[in-house]
């Protein structure tokens, strides 16, 4: 599939996507969402991707938020099914078996804080704004920010920013929890790729089930979570990897995993 609004770079086992639209801020229009799924779901089961960074192009925006032009045009019977669309993207993304790393490069409201409240990992720009306004549009958020956003940074910051609809710096985004760090506009694709390249010196297969424990095993009751956790704990004791990691740390030296 060609792509008009994203673009896909793929270097030594990470994937950079990147939404392409700043001339509107990247806002999330229907393409771009149908682009973003296409290109998700060939990532979920692309062996040669072990990692995805999400960003947007220029330094104004990761994803301003929805098309709100399109969006004004929605009426009663098209709104659910588009509400749908967003929330099936943002399943997808958490949902992928490989970590997917937002680099929030500047604004991020609406649609776009879901998109990125979507990703396992969120790391954020100096400049970036992080925020939920749907409220003041006479809507609510419809990709997922009222489900995701409570989970990350508790009930009580969730219903402020949403009810308020005040978006906040990236300081402020931090200290709450809402992104796991803040580097220097100039720094931070970088930055986030030494990061993931870390993630991925760990066991694949370590690094897939983790990511599986945490977001399934979360929505569990505590005990069958525990269960889960435990299944795949038991699992990886047949691993080649396990092996090789126990070894590697035995022997004072770096580990070489296979991903078998």
């Amino acid at each position: 599939m060609t792509y008009e609004n994203i673009q896909r770079d793929d270097r030594d086992g990470i994937a950079f996507v990147t939404v392409t639209r700043p001339s509107k801020l990247n806002a999330l229009n229907d393409q771009t969402i149908g682009e973003l799924q296409h290109c998700f779901d060939a990532l979920s089961s692309d062996d040669s991707v072990r990692a995805v960074i999400l960003t947007g192009e220029g330094e104004k925006a990761f994803v301003a938020g929805a098309d709100i032009g399109e969006l004004s045009t929605q009426t009663s019977l098209t709104a659910r099914p588009l509400a749908m669309k967003g929330q099936h993207l943002m399943d997808t993304i958490e949902a992928c078996p490989k970590p997917v790393v937002a680099a929030v490069n500047g604004y991020a409201l609406g649609g776009g804080c879901e998109l990125a409240l979507a990703c396992h990992l969120r790391y954020a720009s100096e400049n970036a704004m992080l925020g939920l306004p749907e409220v003041t549009l006479g809507i609510i958020p419809g990709y997922g920010g009222t489900q995701r956003l409570p989970r990350i940074v508790g009930r009580g910051r969730a219903m402020e920013l949403i009810l308020t609809a005040k978006p906040i710096d990236a300081a402020e985004a931090h200290r709450i929890g809402l992104v796991n760090k803040v580097f220097p506009q100039a720094e931070l694709l970088a930055s986030v790729e030494k990061i993931v390249r870390g993630i991925l010196r760990s066991g694949p297969v370590a690094v897939r089930f983790a990511l599986d424990a945490v977001n399934h095993g979360t929505e569990m009751p505590l005990a069958d979570g525990l269960n889960y956790e435990a299944t795949f704990f038991g699992l990886l004791a047949s691993t080649q990897d396990l092996k090789e990691g126990m070894g590697a740390f035995l022997e004072k030296r770096p580990a070489k995993f296979t991903g078998n």
